[in-house]
C-alpha cells in the first residue's frame, strides 16, 4: 500500500514559493494501477519523486508498506560516469539481487552490445531508455513507477516494454505517467489527474481520460467547482 496524507510540496521561484502539490490525499493499493494524468508543469514528476522517497514532502507524509522502484523515466536513475555494468553491479548490491542474473537480463533486452562497457552519458537518449528499464524490470518490485518511458523507441523495445510490464503486472502494480491513451487503458484500471495542484480520482479509466482531454481545452471552468467543493 501506498498512501498520502495531507501532502504538500513547493519549490522555490522568483517570486517566493511555487506550491505544486496542495493538500494531497490517496491511496494507491496494490493491484489497482493507475495513470497518472496532467499537463506540462502540473506536478506528476514530483508526485512520482515523492511516492518513491526520492524526495520529501514540505508537510503531510507518504506511508509506503511495499517495494517501490525508483521513478523509471529517461534518466532511469543510472549515474553518467559509471558504464552500464558498473551501474547494473551498483543496483544488485544495492537492491540485494544477483549481479549475473540482472546482467543477463539487461543484456538481453536492451540490446545494446559493447556499449554496456561503456559510461553511460555516451549513451543517446534510446540506448540508456533501454537499460534504464530494463535494469528496472530486472528488479522484481510490488509498485513499478514508470514515467513515459514506454512511449519512447522503436516499435521493437515499445513491444518489448509492453510484453515484459505485461508480466510483471502479474504480481505487481503499476503507477503511469502517460498521454498515451492506448499505453494507459493497455496497464491501468484507475486514472488520477493533477490540476492546480490537487489530484482528482476516477474509478473508472475512460472517466479519468475523459476528464484529463476535455481539461485541456477547459482548463479552468469544469475545475472549479471542484475545487470548491473540496475547500469548502
Amino acid at each position: 500500500m501506498i498512501r498520502l496524507v495531507d501532502v504538500t510540496k513547493s519549490y522555490p521561484a522568483k517570486r517566493g514559493r511555487k506550491t505544486v502539490l496542495k493538500g494531497i490525499n490517496a491511496e494507491f493499493p496494490p493491484g489497482r494501477s493507475t495513470a497518472i494524468m496532467g499537463s506540462n508543469g502540473a506536478g506528476k514528476s514530483t508526485l512520482m519523486r515523492l511516492l518513491s522517497g526520492a524526495e520529501l514532502p514540505d508537510t503531510g507524509k507518504v506511508e509506503r508498506s511495499s517495494t517501490i522502484s525508483w521513478p523509471l523515466g529517461f534518466s532511469g536513475g543510472l549515474h553518467g560516469s559509471m558504464t552500464g555494468y558498473e551501474n547494473l553491479a551498483f543496483i544488485a548490491r544495492i537492491y540485494g539481487q544477483s549481479y549475473p542474473e540482472i546482467r543477463d537480463f539487461v543484456e538481453d533486452f536492451a540490446e545494446i552490445g559493447a556499449f554496456m562497457d561503456q559510461p553511460v552519458r555516451t549513451y543517446s537518449s534510446g540506448m540508456r531508455a533501454r537499460v534504464a528499464f530494463g535494469v528496472s524490470m530486472a528488479i522484481k518490485f510490488d509498485y513499478y513507477l514508470i514515467d513515459e518511458v514506454i512511449a519512447v523507441g522503436d516499435p521493437a523495445f515499445k513491444r518489448k516494454c509492453k510484453i515484459v510490464l505485461g508480466e510483471r503486472l502479474k504480481n505487481s502494480t503499476v503507477l503511469l505517467i502517460s498521454h498515451s491513451r492506448g499505453i494507459m487503458k493497455d496497464f491501468c484500471q484507475h486514472g488520477v489527474v493533477l490540476e492546480a495542484g490537487r489530484l482528482i480520482q476516477f474509478s473508472d479509466m475512460d472517466e479519468a481520460i475523459e476528464y484529463y482531454e476535455s481539461s485541456a481545452d477547459r482548463p479552468n471552468a469544469r475545475f472549479a467547482s471542484i475545487q470548491a467543493a473540496a475547500d469548502a
